[in-house]
C-alpha cells in the first residue's frame, strides 16, 4: 500500500465518530507497538506491527458505533506477555533420564526486567543439566536409576498480574519436588517481591501464625494430613515461620499464596504444599490493595 493511500485511510479513521475510549485504545496500542519494535530494531516484527495497525484501522472503519463501544472493553494488546520454551535439555542414557525445559518471557517493554528474568532461567537450566550430567558420570556413586524433570507453567495471567512457576522434580531412590515463582506487575512492568507488598516486616509473624493455624486445622479434619513443627527444646526441625523472601505468588483471585517445597514442612507424600492467606488477615499491613484484594 502506498504512503498516500495509507494517509487517506488514516484520515478516514480519524473522522469516524467512535468513543473516546476506543480511540485511546487504538492509538495507544499502535504507539506502544511501533515504539517497542523500533527500539528492538527488528524489521520482521516491525512489519508485523504495521500490518496489525492496518488491520485495526480497517476493523474500525467497518464497525458500527455499537460495535466500537463493545470493542472498547477489549484489553489493550500491549499488555500481552508470552512464555515459550527457549531451550530443552534431553538425556536418555542407560537408566538415567532428564527432560529440562528452559522458559523465556517475551512481551515486556521493560527490556532490563525481561533480560534479567530470561538470563536467570537460562542459568537455572544450565546448572540443573550440569549437575545431572556430573552425577551420572560417577558410575560408582550412581548405580541406580535417576531422573530429573523440569518445566514451567503460567499460573496467573490477568490484566494486572502475570505469574510463572518453574518446577523441578528429581528422582533418585525417592522423588523431590521444588517450585520457584516470579510474579510481575504487567502494567508497571516490575517484579513483585514479598516484602514490597507490606508496610513493614510484621508480615512475617502474621502470615506465619496464620499458616500454623491452617496446618493445625487441616490435621484435625484430615488424618492423612501431617505437618512438621520445629521444637528447639527437643531438637526437632520443621515449620517455625516463613522466610522474609518466602516462595509466593498472587493468584487470579488477587490472593496471596505461600508455597513450601516437598519435605520442607511436611512428609514427602504431601508434595509441595501451598496456603492461601485470607486477605482480611493481612489487609492492615498491606501497602495498598493494588495487588491483593
Amino acid at each position: 500500500m502506498s504512503d498516500k493511500k495509507l494517509e487517506n485511510l488514516k484520515n478516514e479513521y480519524m473522522n469516524i465518530p467512535v468513543s473516546d475510549k476506543l480511540d485511546f485504545i487504538v492509538k495507544d496500542s499502535i504507539k506502544k507497538g511501533v515504539k517497542k519494535n523500533m527500539r528492538k530494531n527488528n524489521i520482521i516484527r516491525w512489519a508485523g506491527a504495521v500490518a496489525a495497525s492496518l488491520a485495526i484501522f480497517v476493523t474500525v472503519i467497518n464497525c458500527s458505533e455499537s460495535s466500537a463501544k463493545a470493542l472498547a472493553d477489549v484489553p489493550i494488546i500491549s499488555n500481552l506477555v508470552k512464555v515459550f520454551t527457549f531451550r530443552e535439555y534431553k538425556v536418555n542414557e542407560d537408566n538415567h533420564e532428564a527432560n529440562i525445559k528452559v522458559p523465556s518471557i517475551d512481551g515486556l517493554e521493560n527490556e532490563e526486567l525481561e533480560l534479567s528474568l530470561n538470563e536467570k532461567y537460562i542459568q537455572e537450566g544450565k546448572e540443573l543439566y550440569n549437575k545431572f550430567m556430573d552425577e551420572i558420570k560417577d558410575k560408582e556413586e550412581n548405580k541406580g536409576p535417576s531422573a530429573v524433570d523440569s518445566g514451567y507453567n503460567v499460573i496467573t495471567d490477568t490484566d494486572k498480574i502475570f505469574a510463572i512457576e518453574r518446577y523441578i522434580v528429581e528422582i533418585k531412590g525417592s522423588a523431590y519436588e521444588q517450585i520457584k515463582y516470579d510474579t510481575i506487575d504487567k502494567e508497571k512492568e516490575i517484579l513483585i517481591t514479598l516484602p514490597s507488598l507490606f508496610k513493614d516486616d510484621s508480615y512475617i509473624e502474621i502470615i506465619s501464625d496464620n499458616i500454623k493455624e491452617q496446618m493445625e486445622q487441616q490435621m484435625k479434619t484430615d488424618e492423612n494430613v501431617t505437618y512438621f513443627f520445629a521444637d528447639k527444646e527437643k531438637g526437632e526441625t520443621g515449620y517455625d515461620k516463613i522466610a522474609s523472601d518466602q516462595n509466593f505468588y498472587i493468584d487470579d483471585k488477587n490472593q496471596l499464596v505461600i508455597s513450601f517445597d516437598e519435605y520442607e514442612v511436611a512428609p514427602g507424600y504431601m508434595g509441595v504444599v501451598k496456603f492461601v492467606i485470607p486477605t482480611e488477615v493481612i489487609s492492615d499491613i498491606l501497602v495498598g490493595d493494588e495487588y491483593i484484594k
